[in-house]
């Protein structure tokens, strides 16, 4: 019985590493080796409760640890990087250069949102969820998730707007 529950949550790391990395990567401003490290963590304390969330909702749990975690990382002041203004230069292929530095482009737009904004706007827009599962996966009010979705998108939107403008 051990090992059939251990093959499946083996199974479930393996199909859904990706996608969570994704998230964890939008949470966490586009730092990699933080998102990482959030998705390990959030795998760690899955595997503790495997028997009991196996058949329910494993990736909403992780989901909803991942989110509490960032948010929780995100209040430290410090991280012993030092962030730079500009990116340095790399080479990358012609026709993925557009859709690269667009991708960077609103990583850094939310890498500026407050922790709760970003989250919201990940989930709600990145990851697809519902209202209700956003404010579930936060632990809040559906209309404090409603705030922090509509206040995040307008700052979001602002924010792009400026880089826009400072580059055009």
């Amino acid at each position: 019985m051990r090992q059939a529950l251990a093959g499946e949550f083996d199974e479930f790391v393996a199909a859904r590493w990706s996608a969570l990395l994704h998230l964890a990567r939008l949470l966490t401003g586009g730092d990699r080796h933080r998102a990482e490290d959030l998705v390990q963590d959030a795998f760690v304390k899955l595997w503790f409760v495997w028997p009991k969330v196996a058949h329910e909702a494993p990736e909403a749990y992780v989901r909803k640890v991942m989110v509490r975690a960032a948010a929780r990382s995100a209040r430290r002041r410090w991280w012993g990087e030092r962030p730079v203004d500009q990116v340095p230069e790399t080479a990358t292929a012609g026709d993925v250069s557009a859709t690269v530095a667009e991708r960077s482009r609103l990583e850094a737009a939310l890498a500026r949102l407050p922790p709760r904004q970003r989250a919201v706007v990940v989930l709600r827009y990145c990851q697809d969820l519902s209202e209700s599962q956003v404010a579930d996966a936060l632990g809040c009010p559906l209309g404090t998730a409603r705030s922090h979705a509509a206040r995040g998108v307008a700052r979001l939107r602002q924010l792009l707007d400026d880089v826009s403008e400072s580059v055009g």
